[in-house]
């Protein structure tokens, strides 16, 4: 705590045209609860976020299917979670039924990179942090636990709304299926797209050539962002970041052509440091050309 307080003082006292992202607009993509965590880091490194959430996330209006899974919790020898969002509606819900965490001790609980801090801010413990930040680096640890066969999971899933699913959940879904595990996937959220007219401002920027990088942290924001543009015409001029390889596996199946991808995507601070990265390297090669 004390170096990421050091850190953040260097940064403020240093003049701000010595840092990487000095002057350039950087728009995210990422719902309002995300967005101001790598809105922060990218101004952290000198950059100037435009904030164009996509997609939102809010709470479910049925939880018929929720609650089902919440009156029957100890049964599960597993819960997933795959998000921040994921954990806080999941828990507040049971706060709301007044089901006690301690109905959870029969249960694993597994949960991405920093998402484990909301995990424990929860119920105090996390079984399972995979290596990998995915959906596949939770597949890769489960297929090292022995007798995992039939073992049953619940994921905590979103339910999206406006746009079509990414493949991420449902990959997740057929591979634990794959390692043997009884799997129950239930809506605790919903991620839905954003009407593009409230951004009528930030995306004549975009078309403008105003902005320099656009940064996708979810295929959903991916898919939400290609509803709201005309043609790629409209930000094809544009680096494209994407936080992650599936991410960015995704982008470019949507046509998008994606430059800059983060291998740290356990954080956002690791994304606006390849963000950085890149703009240095390119900014480095350009003057050994001139």
């Amino acid at each position: 705590m004390k170096t990421d307080s050091i850190n953040t003082e260097i940064n403020l006292l240093t003049s701000s045209t010595q840092l990487p992202l000095y002057g350039k607009r950087i728009v995210v993509t990422a719902p309002r609860n995300y967005a101001s965590r790598l809105g922060e880091q990218i101004i952290q490194k000198g950059g100037i976020p435009v904030f164009l959430s996509t997609i939102e996330t809010c709470y479910l209006s049925n939880y018929t299917e929720l609650d089902f899974a919440l009156s029957k919790i100890d049964k599960f020898n597993w819960i997933v979670f795959t998000s921040r969002n994921g954990i806080i509606a999941f828990f507040e819900r049971m706060h709301d039924l007044g089901i006690p965490t301690s109905l959870l001790k029969n249960c694993q609980l597994c949960a991405l990179g920093k998402d484990s801090e909301s995990l424990l801010s929860f119920c105090d413990r996390v079984d399972l942090i995979p290596t990998e930040s995915s959906p596949a680096g939770i597949v890769s640890e489960f297929a090292k636990i022995p007798h995992i066969y039939e073992q049953t999971v619940l994921i905590p899933a979103p339910k999206v709304v406006g746009i079509p699913e990414p493949n991420v959940i449902p990959n997740l879904v057929t591979d634990l299926h794959k390692l043997g595990m009884k799997v129950t996937r239930v809506p605790t959220y919903i991620t839905r797209c954003l009407d593009k007219n409230i951004y009528a401002v930030e995306l004549n920027l975009i078309r403008q050539r105003m902005i320099d990088i656009i940064a996708f942290s979810s295929t959903a924001e991916v898919e939400s962002f290609l509803q709201m543009v005309d043609s790629p015409s409209d930000y094809e001029h544009c680096i494209i970041a994407c936080f992650g390889p599936y991410t960015a596996a995704n982008a470019r199946k949507l046509g998008v052509n994606v430059s800059i991808l983060s291998n740290d995507y356990s954080s956002f601070a690791g994304f606006a440091e390849a963000i950085a990265e890149f703009l240095t390297l390119t900014s480095k090669s350009k003057r050994s050309l001139t």
